[in-house]
């Protein structure tokens, strides 16, 4: 969701440049800094906005230099200028040392020069326009990252299916170790053994040691996921949701884990879903 575009025009009324920029966030948030003439569009803007971007935080500055006009850019605001004057003679008044300021000084005062009244309307569908051009650019950004960004995906999808499959090839051998841990703990015990009693505390720890259902749905998270990359439209929220399920069966891996090899899996499966989840922030 992050990006930045800056496309600018020459109109009748001066340079215009449009400024947009995107940062991450859960819902669209969309921010206007608009010239006086052109403040009662904003809401128009916005929809123009909404219409190419779902998600992010957007600020969007809309930037007019005036182009000079030697024939009307100088007209002075007589009524500002005499009130400049009237408080300067009131300071020296008070202030008999204070500097008289020249004519120049009092030309830089604020509003002291006119403004030239410029007509809306095509000062509007000129930033329509622009804008349009920016949201574009911006979409063009947005999907050259979105390019990379699922190329990343797809290649830790990969790896998580090969780590499931990995675990899954070695549970008979883990289950066998951790049967084999019992029965020499019970020959060390020197006891006889219910062999009844014995096949139900083999069975306990098969079934506490069973993550088959785990991996299952570790491998049905990532098809959830290879199939939302094809979906056009918003999917953001989607993959969110889908990284939150696969850590909760990594945390489950790790919590039944009996050996090095299975815990080592769990925490490299940790890692692929948090480099994931942290570049999925970045997709609307």
């Amino acid at each position: 969701m992050t990006g930045f575009a800056r496309q600018s025009a020459d109109t009748p009324a001066g340079t215009m440049t449009w400024e947009l920029r995107a940062v991450n966030h859960r819902y669209l948030d969309v921010q206007f800094k608009l010239p006086d003439e052109l403040r009662p569009k904003e809401a128009d803007f916005k929809q123009q906005v909404s219409a190419v971007l779902r998600r992010g935080k957007i600020e969007c500055a809309l930037h007019l230099k005036r182009g000079l006009d030697p024939q009307s850019e100088l007209k002075l605001n007589p009524e500002m200028v005499e009130l400049v004057g009237m408080r300067i003679t009131e300071i020296q008044d008070i202030v008999p040392s204070a500097t008289t300021p020249s004519a120049m000084d009092i030309l830089r005062w604020p509003g002291a020069i006119a403004e030239t009244e410029i007509d809306a309307g095509p000062l509007e569908k000129d930033a329509i326009a622009l804008l349009e051009a920016a949201l574009q650019s911006m979409a063009e950004m947005r999907r050259n990252e979105g390019a990379r960004i699922r190329a990343m995906i797809e290649s830790r999808c990969t790896d998580i299916t090969a780590l499931a499959a990995s675990v899954r090839d070695r549970l008979p051998e883990v289950l066998e170790a951790a049967h084999a841990r019992q029965r020499d703990r019970i020959e060390r015990l020197d006891v006889d053994a219910d062999p009844a009693r014995l096949e139900v505390e083999l069975a306990l720890i098969a079934q506490k040691l069973d993550v088959d259902e785990e991996l299952d749905r570790l491998d049905s998270h990532v098809v959830e996921i290879r199939n939302a990359l094809d979906i056009d439209e918003p999917i953001g929220r989607r993959l969110d949701f889908l990284m939150q399920e696969l850590n909760r069966e990594a945390n489950t891996l790790g919590s039944k884990s009996a050996d090095a090899e299975t815990t080592k899996a769990a925490v490299e499966l940790k890692v692929l879903i948090e480099q994931m989840r942290e570049q999925i922030q970045n997709i609307e």
